[in-house]
């Protein structure tokens, strides 16, 4: 009863008696169980984490930052995929709709497609605590998001082209209904408008964050007239798309055209020629997000409502100054 009292923090023992416990805690290595501890006051014990899917390099960084974070704490971690371009997807997300009718969890971590913003209203009506990881519109003040300097990242790799000489500068974008792709693009327009370029309306060309759109993208900018000598992807896929486009046209990457992304998945340094990217911490936004979300489960105070983690420019050799500067 001693040693629960001490680990429960109640005031009913001898100070002395405190400190003997702690130092034999302490010196056995003995973790309290959290999910036990959960159980006894109402809760499961169980965090889930909801991606778009698990086939992406993207994904996998938040998933593996996500767990990391949980292991410690004593929750256990349940993974769904949202999958929304399923035909089964409707019947997945019923499933996952019953699981919280039921009160089987106890918080959420959510990384969501436009189109599924709908999950939150079902937390929010069950009054369980969720963070959102990477938002891709405006969740409003009462919602707990963790995302990246977006804007920030993307003007630094459009000054690191324009610092190499680059006027041609093309951009491949993400959807339109996405708030990381549109900050992307305002930090690329912002840069080349502070360097006083005019950017054509055929470089900024749409995209859908999918290797498949970077490379039909890159064979359309190609094809202009006066093609660009530097693409700016909006994500690592794409630009890997981009690769596949220029290699199919016999153009060499950075000779003849460099090529930047946007994420710093792992395929990138592994890529030929190794991938200039702009570093987004996805593995650190998702043990962030679980930080906060322990917090709120256990009614505990946590700092930051939105927060945005620091992006940097990763140099490799994608890049090159164009020809007629070298």
């Amino acid at each position: 009863m001693t040693v629960s009292r001490v680990l429960n923090k109640r005031p009913e023992v001898a100070s002395e008696t405190r400190a003997k416990v702690e130092r034999l805690i302490a010196d056995s290595g003995f973790v309290p169980s959290r999910s036990a501890q959960g159980r006894r006051q109402g809760r499961h014990g169980l965090i889930d984490l909801v991606v778009p899917a698990l086939d992406s390099a993207y994904s996998l960084e938040i998933a593996r930052g996500v767990e990391e974070a949980v292991e410690p704490t004593g929750y256990r971690l349940v993974i769904s995929c949202a999958y929304s371009w399923k035909r089964d997807a409707a019947r997945q997300e019923r499933m996952w709709l019953a699981k919280l009718s039921e009160g089987k969890t106890d918080g959420a971590v959510l990384v969501l497609n436009p189109d599924q913003s709908r999950r939150l209203e079902a937390l929010r009506r069950r009054r369980i605590p969720f963070v959102v990881v990477d938002p891709v519109d405006d969740l409003g003040p009462d919602v707990v998001s963790v995302g990246a300097t977006n804007w920030a990242g993307a003007r630094s790799a459009t000054e690191y082209l324009l610092s190499l000489g680059h006027k041609r500068i093309a951009f491949i974008g993400g959807s339109d209904a996405q708030m990381c792709s549109a900050e992307r693009l305002s930090g690329y327009r912002s840069a080349m408008e502070a360097a006083g370029v005019s950017v054509p309306p055929e470089y900024v060309r749409p995209g859908n964050f999918m290797q498949e759109a970077g490379y039909k993208q890159t064979l359309a900018l190609m094809d202009l007239e006066e093609p660009p000598t530097a693409i700016f992807a909006a994500n690592d896929g794409q630009a890997f798309g981009a690769y596949a486009a220029l290699g199919e046209l016999g153009k060499r990457v950075p000779e003849d055209v460099s090529v930047v992304g946007f994420d710093d998945t792992f395929p990138a340094s592994l890529v030929t020629p190794a991938l200039t990217t702009v570093h987004q911490p996805l593995a650190e936004m998702g043990r962030a997000a679980v930080r906060r979300l322990v917090r709120m489960i256990e009614g505990r105070p946590f700092d930051g409502w939105r927060v945005q983690l620091a992006t940097t420019l990763v140099i490799r050799r994608s890049c090159a100054p164009p020809k007629r500067h070298r």
